[in-house]
């Protein structure tokens, strides 16, 4: 292992950090069937701790915070910090132009492919789903990718906190037709108005988008505390536990922020709001920090590899979830007597079945080298 005074190879510019597709693997593999498996536990069992992880696998309905509700925005805030290495190399590479030029492809790739998951134009074009979870990440990452490549740090840091304070402004102190300002409560404000009479094609929600038109603007504010956490673990000469040190640090800070914040600007997903990213963002810190400190300082490679195995695959396995019968492969394989073995704890086993099967899948893509990369 590196001297502490010596930055690890991992975080020097154009190098793989490990522990960072551990923790997008991490993140992932709940999407992959851990939250139906956290469901199946709560319907399975009275027992307090399975309701319990019930819970938090499942989302808010409105102003709060679960695990579930950490995983999204986990996935922009990693999109940042991959932005530092990624743009970093390509601009040493290819010059800046060039590195804009690949910004704008892959995040219009991205784009796209979220139109196609989210149905594409099989409900004609009144129906297609312009806004989602891979358009946010792409509209996101566009913004902080341009973020990264044209201003310096201290004028992002100005950029985030200008779309945080500038969001909450809006949403506070603009009037509403019919609800007024500083209303928060669904279909009440100003970012579902805007969705309403400004977002063409299919709403998520009917009238309005959790990933609407204005929401996108904190959004890109949470690609920028990435893009900070990212820059920090790259800067050379940094101890590598005062790296790990300053994330968590820094997590918590802002978690506490957020949820200080809260108490006049709620904390709700569905709007991103601007408490919602300072939470997520320290949260995300945190687990950053944490799978950096046990990964790439203390050289744990064993048990983090099947979040690994997910992580440097996350597009394949997230398309593959939308588009292939993970459920029905899961009953055809363990299911019927078997799973009627479980009794009331059958649907718990088809669905850690699902998670099983997922892994299996980014291993055998592992082992042959095959990742699809946007």
């Amino acid at each position: 292992m590196a001297s502490p005074t010596v930055p690890t190879p991992a975080t020097t510019a154009g190098a793989r950090l490990l522990s960072l597709d551990a923790l997008r693997g991490f993140d992932m593999i709940w999407i992959m069937g851990l939250e139906e498996v956290g469901a199946a536990l709560a319907k399975a069992s009275q027992a307090p701790w399975a309701q319990f992880f019930g819970e938090q696998l499942d989302h808010v309905p409105w102003a709060g915070f679960h695990w579930l509700d950490l995983v999204f925005p986990m996935f922009v805030f990693i999109a940042g910090v991959s932005t530092v290495f990624s743009l970093t190399k390509a601009e040493r590479e290819h010059g800046k132009a060039g590195a804009l030029k690949k910004l704008a492809v892959r995040c219009l790739i991205l784009f796209l492919l979220g139109v196609f998951y989210n149905g594409g134009i099989a409900k004609g074009i009144d129906g297609i789903r312009w806004l989602g979870v891979l358009q946010r990440i792409s509209l996101a990452g566009f913004g902080g990718g341009l973020a990264f490549l044209l201003l310096k740090p201290n004028s992002r840091w100005l950029l985030c906190a200008s779309l945080l304070a500038g969001y909450w402004a809006l949403m506070t102190f603009v009037p509403v037709p019919g609800f007024g300002s500083g209303d928060f409560a669904e279909g009440h404000n100003l970012a579902n108005w805007l969705d309403l009479h400004f977002l063409p094609g299919r709403r998520h929600d009917g009238t309005h988008d959790p990933e609407g038109l204005l929401s996108t603007l904190p959004a890109i504010a949470t690609c920028l505390l990435g893009i900070g956490a990212g820059e920090w673990l790259r800067a050379e000469g940094r101890p590598p536990l005062q790296k790990a040190a300053g994330l968590l640090i820094a997590g918590l800070v802002l978690a506490c922020a957020g949820w200080l914040w809260h108490l006049q600007f709620p904390v709700v997903k569905k709007l991103w709001t601007s408490s919602f990213v300072l939470v997520a963002g320290g949260y995300s810190a945190c687990l950053l920090g944490l799978f950096y400190w046990m990964v790439d300082v203390r050289g744990w490679k064993r048990w983090p590899a099947p979040f690994v195995w997910v992580g440097m695959n996350p597009i394949t396995l997230y398309l593959t979830h939308g588009l292939l019968a993970y459920t029905t492969i899961a009953k055809r394989l363990a299911g019927g007597p078997v799973a009627a073995g479980f009794g009331s704890w059958a649907e718990v086993w088809l669905a850690s079945c699902v998670v099983g099967i997922s892994v299996l899948i980014a291993w055998f893509l592992h082992q042959r080298r095959i990742f699809l990369r946007v």
